[in-house]
């Protein structure tokens, strides 16, 4: 029965899948919206069955579904663990995840591919959910690929414009790099310890921590620490693979809400920690991860200040976001990094849901210097991403000002350069959240007549995800409290180090005190600047100075095209330009050669026996000649 249940869970939206594959069209677009959505929402139900019983029993479930792979030692199960890290993940992936199927119902009904964007929806909640749920790494990589693959189809979704297949291209190709990282420590870990199983590896590491291995086998164990974090920099888009996340706007809304919140970006989160008992052992690469953090939040978080498309905007800020969740990570602060991936789905999800509403009433105007006076014709939306936006900000009591307050504690504690950077990072957050929320919803409206005329609050489909995200954001803050700390106990289990439990004393209160006020900073100052002075930002060709270089996101994107992408050009057409035809004509050569030599041989093919027996014959007292001389 349980694991009837737990297929279920699994497989479910890979039904949904097929059944929008094979009969979407068939069956019409509402029908293939309801059965995409019901899929995720089955495994959603299943979800909480499992952490309803894993809560009252405290026991993992695991399920060895069949024999994989057997090579020497090397043993590996295709098999499932539902533990609290993996239960507490299908929570948020698949309840957010349905909340956005339902969403787009409505967002995508006037799409023609509409089941076919269903389809994709539904493979890439199987593909995370397979991520989540397996019990070993090469499972986990199985998912790890396949939402890999999901981006690349739905950013690429509206294929007939260029540039969204360019950035389809660039997110897969961007994430293979960071996939070659995280299968090398994956071949690194199984060569050391015949086994990718994670409880197995957490016995055998945990048990080897004391012991007097050569300085070699440690060097191995941080080589594969670091090439696993490399994985991570490619999937959860930070320094200096985070450039495709950005660029994965040109999907539709619904998925820039599903990569960015939930599931993908998460990815890499979830991975170190679930190998946590192996950063913990390698303190040199788990400060590389906090620096790399720490320096992702600040720089994203500057870039989001220029930012004017307002997908944008929210996406750069996601890459901050996530590098304050590395920040935490980097300095062994594992819960603390949960805490802030959980509210941090819920506030972000209903922040790009929330401008897809926007998105949805201007008819696909995404620019906020064409926007403004909002507030009044869609109340429901601007209610919805102030409290979002309040959130994210870290304003009191908001779930974001718990969790990356939380964040903010462990590395006062531990590095106070990098306090600081993540303290500027969220001064930087409050001012572009709340210009967003300025330019968007208030002061007059800039953009055309016709737009103007037929402005109106989204459908029912769209708000209500916005009303739960908004109310999840707002006392999404409970679970981890100080005090309380139910999230730290919660996750007790699956960590080896014993995590640190902020109780309030004078030092988090200025800690507190000082975060707040930084926001509170950033949110008067956009105030000042865009709501007193009415400020808008100018256009693209009127931006100069340091402004422009910020603008172009530091021109990381052209750094990268002229060190890399066009040398590999260069290379790929001296290849087919010179050095194919010329191997070609080589072939070709030896192709003449044999070509010749056939066609004088087929002269002696005659057909007379005569021929063939006097040949036959002299070719006889050849040979008998010759061994007769030989002897």
């Amino acid at each position: 029965m349980e694991n009837s249940l737990v297929l279920l869970l699994l497989l479910t939206p890979f039904v949904g899948f097929l059944f929008n594959v094979f009969f979407g069209k068939k069956a019409g677009k509402n029908i293939s919206g309801a059965i995409g959505t019901l899929a995720v929402v089955v495994s959603f139900a299943m979800s909480v069955y499992f952490f309803m019983q894993l809560n009252t029993s405290g026991k993992p479930i695991q399920v060895k579904l069949f024999d994989w792979i057997q090579l020497g030692n090397l043993k590996v199960d295709f098999g499932i663990l539902l533990d609290q890290l993996s239960l507490l993940w299908l929570l948020f992936v698949t309840g957010i995840g349905s909340l956005i199927h339902l969403y787009s119902i409505s967002y995508m009904h006037d799409d023609e591919n509409m089941p076919k964007f269903f389809a994709y929806l539904n493979l890439f909640i199987f593909f995370m959910i397979t991520l989540v749920v397996g019990s070993n790494l090469l499972v986990m990589f199985i998912g790890w690929e396949g939402v890999g693959l999901c981006s690349y189809l739905l950013i690429g979704f509206w294929y007939k414009n260029q540039d969204y297949n360019d950035a389809a291209k660039k997110a897969f190709i961007m994430n293979r790099i960071g996939d070659l990282g995280f299968l090398i420590g994956i071949f690194i870990l199984a060569n050391l310890f015949s086994t990718v199983d994670f409880v197995q590896l957490k016995q055998i590491v945990t048990g080897i921590s004391q012991m007097p291995y050569p300085n070699s086998f440690w060097l191995q164990i941080s080589i594969a620490a670091l090439c696993l974090f490399i994985g991570a920099t490619g999937k959860s888009a930070q320094l200096p693979l985070y450039t495709w996340l950005p660029d994965a706007m040109a999907g539709p809304t619904p998925v820039s809400a599903l990569i960015h919140a939930a599931t993908m970006v998460t990815a890499g989160i979830f991975m170190i920690i679930r190998m946590n008992f192996l950063f913990d052992l390698t303190h040199d690469v788990q400060h590389i991860i906090a620096v790399v953090g720490a320096i992702t939040a600040l720089v994203a978080a500057s870039i989001g200040l220029f930012q004017n498309d307002i997908k944008k905007v929210l996406a750069y800020s996601t890459v901050s976001q996530l590098g304050l969740m590395f920040l935490a990570l980097g300095m062994g602060a594992y819960t603390v990094a949960v805490f802030h991936v959980i509210t941090h789905a819920f506030f972000k999800a209903c922040l790009f849901l929330g401008s897809g509403s926007v998105i949805h009433a201007l008819h696909g105007e995404q620019d906020m210097r064409k926007m403004g006076g909002l507030r009044k014709v869609m109340p429901i939306t601007f209610a919805t991403m102030l409290i979002s936006t309040l959130a994210i900000a870290g304003i009191f009591p908001f779930a974001g000002f718990w969790s990356k307050d939380e964040i903010l504690m462990v590395a006062f504690e531990h590095n106070k350069v990098l306090w600081i950077f993540g303290s500027i990072a969220s001064i930087m957050t409050a001012f572009y959240m709340f210009r967003l929320m300025y330019l968007t919803f208030f002061r007059e409206f800039r953009g055309t007549e016709e737009q103007k005329h037929h402005l109106h609050e989204s459908p029912s489909l769209i708000t209500l995800p916005l009303i739960i995200l908004a109310a999840l954001a707002t006392v999404g803050g409970l679970i981890n409290l100080p005090g309380s700390n139910w999230l730290n106990h919660f996750l007790e289990p699956i960590l080896a180090a014993k995590q640190e439990h902020h109780a309030l004393g004078s030092q988090e209160y200025m800690l507190m005190a000082i975060a707040l006020t930084g926001a509170i900073i950033g949110i008067v100052w956009a105030y000042s600047k865009y709501i007193k002075q009415g400020f808008v930002p100018k256009e693209d060709s009127k931006i100069t100075g340091f402004s422009k270089t910020i603008y172009n996101k530091y021109y990381v994107d052209e750094f990268y095209t002229s060190l890399i992408v066009k040398p590999l050009n260069a290379l790929s057409n001296f290849f087919r330009t010179t050095l194919e035809p010329a191997l070609g004509k080589v072939v070709y050569g030896f192709g003449m050669v044999a070509n010749g030599i056939g066609n004088q041989g087929k002269k002696l093919q005659t057909g007379s026996i005569g021929l063939y027996l006097f040949a036959f014959v002299i070719g006889i007292l050849a040979i008998v000649s010759y061994l007769f001389l030989a002897q």
